[in-house]
């Protein structure tokens, strides 16, 4: 398409309902027909849709782009509620700033060092599983207690408030899941919950992340603010369990709905890393493109002008499916050559928790493949209750037998 010849034709997004795991069709042509088109989110303003992999690529990973500007923009969105701050919705210089406060925690030789206690978790978790024998909810006995007790070691969480986090970040995700009085209920009540435990790590310091952020907070280093802190601490833990509490029922869905790989997993455990990268390039988590960037100067993407100002949404679960950049990328296939996915995201916003989620991601599926092969659905996969109203696609609930 020609700059000259760019459609302004609007569509409502998303484009369909979300049905299980199951890409739009529609994102297949439009990468090859339409590559950019305007869309309209049920709330916000309008915004460019970009589906192939190399604009997204650009739009996530270009200085020209930023997320600052959606602070004081009406941010094209699926939930009525506006932005408020955070790491997600800096530039650097700021988000550098912040970013780098809290890097050194999720570096790949730090979460190295904390593979061996996630292991012993996983392992726990699957034995208490066989103790209480099929059929289970795997969301519940491993896929949620894993991650949030990981994040919350971490930061210092006393184990006796760990279940709360896990109501109160629904309302991170939800778009209409939860009422709207709910979710800011939810929200004052986890950034309430997180000061009072920046003011204990003050009456007594901890050796944990939690505390390590109070002291740079209080020595002054890397000008860190106090409302800063609090929504820093907020957002690692509730970004610290979400992703993983959503994927790994998400990751064993597909397995088992593709028996072929998870026997190739079964005979193949050392394939387990391979295949957590290539799962998260398959699935789409996202139901619809989020957190759009607003070209900071005119910007040209597959032939089509973006105007300096104009948001534009990077569709990732389309550019992950994009045959330029992953040949025949409908199958699943652990042994692609390396490319580079955006299931973490990519650029100056690229996933802070990325290399912890891998090693949770990889813990997981390993322990299941290890110790459960013969694990499969305890009821018709046409049974299986999904979320709906979230940003992302994930089981409400998977039985699961062995």
């Amino acid at each position: 398409m020609s700059i000259a010849g760019a459609s302004r034709t609007v569509r409502d997004y998303p484009f369909s309902q979300q049905d299980r795991l199951h890409l739009d069709p529609l994102y297949a042509r439009l990468r090859e027909q339409e590559p950019l088109i305007r869309v309209r989110l049920p709330y916000g303003e309008e915004a460019w849709l970009a589906t192939r992999y190399e604009d997204v690529k650009v739009v996530l990973g270009d200085q020209r782009f930023g997320r600052a500007e959606a602070l004081s923009r009406d941010e094209p969105r699926s939930t009525p509620r506006l932005p408020d701050g955070g790491l997600l919705h800096m530039d650097p210089p700021d988000h550098t700033r912040l970013r780098r406060l809290v890097a050194k925690a999720f570096t790949a030789r730090r979460v190295e060092e904390l593979r061996a206690r996630t292991q012993e978790i996983a392992d726990q978790l699957v034995d208490e599983m066989i103790v209480k024998g099929p059929a289970l909810d795997f969301v519940d006995v491993f896929a949620k207690p894993l991650p949030i007790t990981v994040i919350c070691e971490l930061l210092g969480i006393p184990e006796v408030d760990r279940l709360q986090f896990s109501t109160w970040a629904e309302a991170i995700i939800s778009t209409t899941s939860l009422p709207m009085e709910q979710i800011e209920t939810y929200l004052a009540n986890m950034r309430a919950y997180m000061t009072e435990q920046i003011a204990a790590r003050r009456r007594q310091h901890t050796d944990d992340l939690l505390d390590a952020m109070v002291c740079a907070r209080d020595e002054r280093q890397d000008r860190l603010t106090e409302q800063e802190l609090i929504d820093l601490a907020f957002g690692l833990l509730a970004a610290g369990q979400e992703t993983t509490v959503t994927q790994l029922p998400n990751f064993l869905y597909v397995l088992l709905t593709h028996p072929e790989r998870w026997r190739e997993l079964c005979a193949g455990p050392q394939l387990v890393p391979a295949a957590v990268e290539e799962l998260m390039r398959y699935i789409p988590l996202g139901v619809a493109a989020a957190f759009p960037r607003y070209a900071k100067e005119d910007v040209e993407l597959s032939g089509v002008l973006v105007r300096a100002g104009e948001p534009v949404l990077p569709a990732v679960h389309s550019a992950n499916r994009d045959p330029a950049a992953f040949p025949d990328p409908d199958r699943i296939d652990f042994h692609r050559d390396a490319r580079p996915h955006f299931g973490f995201g990519h650029g100056a916003h690229h996933c802070l928790g990325a290399p912890l989620a891998r090693m949770e991601l990889q813990v997981g599926i390993g322990t299941l493949v290890r110790r459960l092969p013969d694990l499969r659905f305890a009821v018709p996969e046409a049974e299986l209750r999904w979320n709906t109203g979230r940003l992302v696609r994930g089981l409400a609930a998977m039985p699961v037998t062995w």
